[in-house]
């Protein structure tokens, strides 16, 4: 996934590098140098770049990665000076900053991959959550979040992770502030593939190409639902079920593959 036939840079300094290639819309956070690690103007051009590739009809699954060896180790120490001095009001509004980013991967209509090569820690584990899927390498992938043991809430991803596996590990992983292997984090309900380091790229893109090959309207029906059901009760779960069961069999998409399914195969 390292090419692409398009590429493009959000932020200062390439911090945010783009591909496009075969349906497949890969965002990279390229600053190794600090671990990925969150600043306000990652965060500004994550946002942006989720943003555009949502945007883009030559995107049907969006891979998020990192560069270098960590996926994203939370927030760099520069950010977390600069935020421990802003005045509450200033706080407020770089918060949002924060749960913007996160909610526009929650609300993309289509699938988004995070492929975790290294360490996702605090900010950076919260990021991999909110994804749809979560491939993780078996050995180098750690995930924790960190938060208490600096006096910091992990508040805005604790609504995600709650509702992602439940209140009684989200309490375990949020307490405790341990770190957990790929395979056991795929154990909590937090990681849906775990492979061989070596592999991560290639079965990657296998699952992203996969994906690829669905219906967009489909995809992004079913990512519309799975995120309204949550806080329903039985009776307005099934209903709005029934409306969006009516209107997807209005899609063209639908059209297109019951004609293709109905139609006998010629050799």
């Amino acid at each position: 996934m390292a090419g692409g036939s398009r590429c493009r840079i959000f932020g200062a300094m390439s911090i945010i590098v783009t591909n496009t290639s075969e349906g497949i819309g890969t965002i990279t956070l390229n600053r190794p140098e600090k671990r990925n690690a969150l600043s306000t103007e990652l965060i500004a051009s994550l946002h942006d770049a989720v943003r555009a590739m949502q945007a883009d009809d030559a995107v049907k699954v969006i891979v998020l990665r990192g560069e270098g060896a960590a996926f994203c180790a939370g927030a760099d120490l520069a950010y977390l000076q600069r935020i421990s001095e802003l005045s509450p009001l200033d706080n407020v509004d770089d918060s949002t900053s924060l749960k913007n980013m996160l909610q526009a991967i929650v609300e993309c209509p289509k699938p988004v991959i995070a492929m975790v090569q290294g360490p996702a820690i605090a900010g950076g584990c919260g990021l991999a959550s909110v994804c749809d899927v979560v491939v993780a390498a078996r050995n180098a992938a750690v995930f924790g979040y960190s938060e208490v043991k600096i006096g910091f809430v992990p508040a805005i991803v604790l609504v995600y992770l709650v509702r992602k596996i439940g209140d009684t590990r989200a309490r375990r992983l949020l307490l405790t502030a341990e770190n957990i292997s790929a395979e056991e984090a795929c154990q909590l309900g937090m990681v849906s593939y775990v492979v061989d380091d070596d592999v991560l790229e290639e079965q990657t893109l296998r699952i992203a190409t996969k994906m690829a090959r669905n219906s967009s309207s489909a995809m992004a029906m079913t990512k519309s639902m799975l995120n309204a059901v949550h806080g329903m009760s039985l009776d307005a779960g099934l209903h709005y079920a029934t409306v969006m069961n009516a209107m997807a069999r209005q899609t063209e998409d639908f059209r297109k593959g019951i004609a293709s399914f109905l139609s006998p195969t010629k050799d």
